[in-house]
């Protein structure tokens, strides 16, 4: 399989554009694909575009909601890439480039093995739609794809600084009835996972331990959301860095 790279322009302003639209730019222009899988856009949009055999965003979507409507149902594997933030500093944005291909190859070829649909969903987060797999098989069987990205990434770039992979599962019936409840809950694992220092495998926390919206006024979520358009970086993350604050600040009185 051919897993060169094709260069992303990276000049112009990026648009934002109406969910579920594959659009489609002139040559030597950035394209995006834009899907709303629940209820907030996905961009894929990085430097370098390895050339994996990965669906659309768009497709991904679709190929989950079909997944969900069969008695069977499906299991959903959320990777996100550790400390490439730290590689790209230390390193170098190529060196970021290419554990982000390395990853992507890794996760193709399994995708392929295991007749799984694979997509991008973030310039270092990627998705698994495992059909028909509990959620017991399918945590470990993404153990067993952390691993295989692990080792990848170390044969690709130097070791040093950390570089691995995290895994948020969820299963549906199980966790969730839709796609949107499932990628919710696939991303809740995820970052349970990131807590406890990330290289691992999470499953969804209990209901009892999520933040539910209606804490919060429509007002307050809509700022929030707009918030994480603009700097790139999902609800979760910003609330946790809030709740940090928050402690921080009351911790020293």
């Amino acid at each position: 399989m051919d897993v060169g790279y094709r260069r992303a322009d990276r000049d112009g302003p990026s648009r934002i554009r109406r969910p579920g639209l594959l659009e489609r730019h002139p040559p030597g222009r950035t394209r995006f694909w834009d899907v709303d899988i629940h209820r907030r856009h996905v961009y894929m949009c990085i430097r370098y575009m390895p050339r994996v055999e990965s669906v659309s965003a768009s497709a991904f979507g679709d190929a989950l909601e079909k997944a969900l409507r069969s008695e069977s149902g499906a299991s959903l594997l959320l990777v996100d890439l550790d400390n490439l933030v730290l590689l790209n500093e230390k390193a170098g944005r190529d060196s970021g480039d290419k554990a982000i291909a390395a990853a992507a190859r890794t996760l193709a070829n399994r995708a392929k093995a295991e007749r799984w649909t694979f997509g991008r969903v973030g310039g270092d987060e990627f998705a698994l739609m495992a059909p028909g797999l509990s959620l017991e098989a399918a945590f470990l069987r993404a153990e067993r794809v952390r691993a295989e990205v692990v080792a990848a990434l170390h044969k690709a770039v130097s070791g040093k600084y950390g570089t691995t992979a995290t895994i948020g599962v969820a299963n549906a019936p199980r966790d969730a009835k839709t796609a949107e409840q499932l990628m919710r809950k696939a991303d809740l694992a995820l970052y349970a996972a990131k807590e406890q220092g990330g290289n691992t495998v999470g499953l969804p926390p209990a209901e009892d331990m999520v933040l539910r919206s209606s804490y919060y006024s429509r007002a307050q979520l809509g700022r929030l959301r707009s918030l994480g358009d603009r700097l790139k970086k999902k609800e979760a993350v910003l609330l946790r860095e809030a709740l940090d604050d928050l402690l921080r600040k009351y911790e020293r009185t």
